[in-house]
């Protein structure tokens, strides 16, 4: 699997994006993550607290209000290997392409740290993901995954 460069989609107008950690609004992620993402339906506060704290954070703002309006977390050592998740964009504001914005922007954010390969995984977005690069694991045979969550409901 080769990435090609494709163009980072301007962001709508009216909005910025940062990684500046102190301007997430955690009370809304969490909210949005554990009430409506597919993924993280009833994640508790302090578990999501946790995973901002060990990850790389970006938003998307209203620029005049400075209300988040979308959220992305990135798992990284910033030398070998990154993990996207939690991507949310406020359904008030989706089809303005902020997603795809927001995720090349993550992109670009990493490239200069010489990653390997970012992975992430979804059910229903792949569109969103490969208008900026994305792909299908070339050999996902050679992937796999240590589930834990299956392990301790058998747990006493």
């Amino acid at each position: 699997m080769t990435t090609t460069t494709t163009p980072t989609p301007p962001l709508a107008e009216g909005y910025e994006i940062s990684a500046d950690p102190d301007r997430i609004d955690v009370a809304r992620v969490h909210h949005w993550l554990s009430t409506d993402a597919y993924w993280a339906l009833g994640r508790e506060r302090e578990k999501q607290e946790r995973a901002i704290a060990g990850s790389l954070n970006f938003g998307v703002y209203d620029a005049m209000s400075g209300e988040q309006v979308a959220y992305a977390r990135v798992v990284t050592d910033l030398a070998t290997f990154a993990w996207l998740c939690d991507v949310y964009v406020d359904p008030a504001v989706r089809g303005k392409g902020i997603g795809t914005s927001l995720v090349a922007a993550v992109r670009d954010h990493l490239r200069p740290h010489g990653l390997r390969r970012i992975l992430l995984a979804t059910q229903d977005a792949h569109g969103v993901y490969e208008k900026i690069g994305f792909e299908a694991l070339a050999e996902p045979d050679h992937w796999m995954a240590l589930v834990f969550e299956k392990f301790s409901q058998n747990i006493s």
